[in-house]
């Protein structure tokens, strides 16, 4: 995933996720905003409670090749802001793609 289609201010994120629309399951809970620009934007964001720093890289570097495959980055302007949550450890990661494509499915992205 390019830098350019990533959320990295702190500010933008509160944003999406206070007049964002939200999606839930047990491994993510998603946050999503229509924008006028012309590609999606994603941030990922987890809690330090669910393991230390090589952990939390691990994950985050899962979640963006699972959105990379997933999310097409030109067709629909959303900025998504992806929180993990502690069901995420407890599947394997075909089984974390399959629940994060039935997300963007309800959401209508795909």
């Amino acid at each position: 995933m390019k830098k350019k289609n990533r959320v990295r201010k702190s500010l933008e994120f509160q944003s999406i996720i206070h007049q964002g629309k939200k999606v839930v399951n047990p491994a993510f809970v998603m946050y999503y905003k229509e924008k006028k620009e012309t590609e999606n934007r994603i941030g990922i964001s987890l809690s330090k409670k669910i393991g230390n720093a090589v952990e939390r890289n691990l994950i985050k570097r899962q979640v963006r090749m699972m959105c990379q495959d997933l999310v097409s980055f030109v067709e629909y302007p959303y900025d998504i802001i992806l929180i993990v949550r502690f069901g995420y450890k407890q599947n394997n990661y075909e089984t974390n793609k399959n629940l994060l494509e039935k997300m963007l499915v309800k959401a209508t992205m795909i």
